[in-house]
Order: C-alpha cells, then structure tokens, then sequence
C-alpha cells in the first residue's frame, strides 16, 4: 500500500491510497465466499456457490460493495499513520479506480487538527489578587447561618410575605381547559424562590390562610411545553399554610448551637479563617484562568467548525449521564431550567469554543516545551483517582487500558503539568 498526502485547504487534506492489485483481488474473493453464506445460489447450497457463480447472481457491484467494506476501513487507518495526520472527523471516500487486475485506487477527503501558531506564552506577569476578609464579609456568612438554622414558624393569622413558606393546592387553566402537569396539592413553594414561571409566586403575596386567589400569568415564549409557551393562564390556587423563618439571636448561645465554639467571637474568626481560605482558593483559580486566556488569546489558530460540533456532543453526553444518576431526563431538565434543546446547544457552544482552542494551544506549548508525563507520574495520578473515588488504583489503571482511555487520561496530566508551567512563568 502506497499513500500521499494533499492539502485541499486549511486543516483539509485528501490522502490519495493505492491497495496492490493482489491484496484487492483477495478481498474481492473474500467477499464472494461472505455472499454465497448470506445468497440462495440455484443449484448450489449455502456458502458453496463458486466466485463466479455469486457473481453473476448479485452482480459484481455488491461483490466490489462487500470487499470494499472490508478493505476501504483498515487501509484508510494505515494510510493515516504513515501519512501522520490527525482527523478530527469521519473522512469522505471517492473512488479513482476499482478494476481487477490493477491497483484499487480511492481518495479520502478529512479535516485535519488545525496547526497552532503561538503568541507569547512566558513572561506576561499576570498577578493574582490579593486576598483579604473585611468584617462586613464575616457578618453576611454569619447570617447565612442565621439563615440556615431559623425555625420555620407557622402563622395562625397573617398574610403571605416574601420569603414565606407557603402550602397551596392549585390547578391551572387555558382559558376554561384545565392542562396537563398543572395541578397539585398540597405543595410547598417558597415565595421567592423563582421556582415557578414568572408572575405566580408574586400573585400570592398579600393572600391570606385559607383565601382562594386566581393567579394570572403568561408562559414564556420559549416555554419547554409548546401547548403552553407564549399563552396567558390562570392559576386557581388556595392558600392553606403560611410559614415564616425565626432567626435566632446572633450570641454565644447561637455559636454552641450551630458549631463547637463556645462563644460567637470564636466563630467569627473560625469563618473568617475559611473566607480567607476559600478566597485564596478562588483567587488562585482566577490567576490560572487569565492566565491560560491570555495565552490562548496570544495564539492565532483555524479551527474546524467539526471540532465544535463534537465537544458539543461531548458535553450533552455528560450532562445526560449526570442528569441520568439523578434520575431526570432530559426532557425534564428542559421543564425545571425553562429551556429548549436549542436554547441549551446555544449556550454550550461558546464554552465548546473556548475549551477546544485551549486544549489546542496547551498541546502545542507542551510540544514545543518537551513537556511530558513519565509512567511513575501516570500511576501516582491514578492512585490520587483511586483514592478519591474509592476505588482499587491498578483495577483502576487496567480499566483505563482496556477501555482504551490511558492515552486520554496521560494527556490529560499533560495538560495539567503545561498549566502548571505557564502559572510559574507568567508570576
């Protein structure tokens, strides 16, 4: 086998790929003791018709179809790897010449991972943030305590407020037309909370225990129920339960109560500690970010439209499996975020765009720094997997290998070692 290789444009390229005559011939032979398995052949039983015989009765064009199934795929990896390119997707086959007794000749047309002209990617001294907690800071988490503990009281008389808990059997209606998904009982619903479509939790302030109020609202137009989007509805609702948060009182009690601290001015500066923590944390996020962005905005990179389209794929695939080990469909994640299948393809396509230009760009600095992993880092790595998520690190290691996942998972260390490298040379 022969190939060579033509830039049709940028990241295209056509590998033009000659099989000898003879190993075409095999694979046209081969086909013909495939069909006469699967073809009723007069006069002869199944799997025992002559190459010639099957011929005649499926035409040569099913038998160059069925050795060209099985001969195009395997010649098209080779030529790949002699010819060092890298698709980023399936590629397109035309044939030059199929005739037996001369070389089968085809073309396979593919986009190719884009190269990577790089801008400055050292010395750009980008600083991270300094860190500090003011007072002001400590107050608000002390109150999100506060918060978090208060007593959900339940009023005997009283009207709704913000921020109230309030029970509620309502059923909602088109016009005179009751619809689907739009009646419950005795539901909970935290006004404020945005959990319903706009205009309903607002219509309840102001009601009182016991009252029946017709809520007025319009569905949004983008509406994940098109029966619904856009149309105005009334929700006929009685209000059957009001609660009210009780806070209590910010004092050393309230410290004993909530944490191991025996007086409040110990759990402030417990929280200040883990505000100034979290701080440095999020600062030290932030450093790498604008970091890596300067970098990747140095770069000057084409990128095929393909390479989008798949990371999109990816990143739907992996909502599917989280929303799957929550038991929600997608269906459902549509309903509770007030979302569309294209609304949400939309918005996942700028973080597609980012991820794949910076995946690019830190695989050429670590290229051109020689950065690599060696097998002593690959296992100290999957024993730090192991451990996080509790698992054995070599049925680890092994699983990786034979799902054929390894070379992913050592690029990925790459990454995080070129990461590394660029924070150390842009303090």
């Amino acid at each position: 086998m022969s190939v060579s290789v033509e830039k049709i444009e940028k990241n295209v390229v056509a590998l033009e790929v000659t099989v000898a005559s003879g190993e075409f011939v095999l694979a046209v032979n081969q086909a013909a003791k495939t069909l006469a398995k699967k073809v009723n052949v007069p006069g002869f039983r199944k799997g025992k018709a002559p190459r010639k015989m099957v011929e005649l009765h499926v035409g040569k064009e099913a038998l160059y179809d069925e050795a060209l199934d099985h001969l195009i795929g395997p010649a098209y990896a080779e030529a790949v790897i002699e010819s060092g390119i890298k698709p980023v997707d399936r590629p397109s086959v035309d044939l030059v010449q199929i005739e037996e007794g001369k070389d089968l000749i085809f073309k396979a047309k593919v986009s190719v991972k884009p190269e990577v002209e790089l801008g400055e990617y050292t010395g750009l001294h980008i600083e991270q943030d300094a860190i500090s907690v003011t007072d002001e800071q400590v107050i608000a988490e002390l109150k999100n305590q506060q918060e978090q503990h208060a007593r959900l009281a339940t009023l005997t008389e009283g009207k709704v407020e913000n921020e109230d808990t309030v029970t509620i059997d309502f059923e909602g209606f088109t016009g005179d037309v009751p619809f689907v998904g739009g009646k419950a009982e005795s539901y909970e619903l935290v006004i404020g909370s945005g959990t319903f479509i706009p205009g309903f939790e607002e219509g309840l302030i102001g009601t009182e225990i016991g009252q029946h109020v017709d809520v007025n609202v319009t569905f949004p137009a983008e509406y994940h129920s098109e029966e619904l989007a856009g149309k105005e509805a009334v929700f006929k609702t009685d209000v059957k339960k009001i609660q009210r948060k009780e806070l209590s009182a910010l004092d050393d009690e309230f410290a004993k109560d909530v944490s191991e601290f025996a007086t409040l001015d110990e759990l402030k500066a417990d929280l200040r500690n883990k505000l100034l923590k979290q701080g440095e944390m999020q600062a030290k996020g932030n450093h790498m970010k604008a970091v890596i962005s300067k970098v990747v905005d140095n770069a000057s990179i084409e990128i095929p439209e393909v390479m989008f389209t798949e990371r999109i794929k990816v990143m739907v695939d992996d909502l599917n499996r989280n929303l799957a080990q929550q038991g929600m469909t997608m269906e459902q994640y549509y309903q509770y975020t007030n979302s569309t299948e294209k609304v949400m393809l939309e918005t996942l396509r700028p973080q597609a765009v980012e991820s794949v230009k910076t995946d690019l760009v830190l695989e050429a600095i670590a290229k051109v720094e020689g950065i690599t992993v060696t097998e002593d880092e690959v296992d100290e790595g999957i024993q730090k997997l192991a451990e996080r998520h509790k698992q054995d690190a070599k049925l680890l290691k092994q699983s990786l290998i034979t799902r054929g996942e390894i070379e992913f998972y050592k690029e990925s260390l790459i990454s995080e070692k070129t990461v590394s490298f660029l924070i150390e040379q842009n303090a």
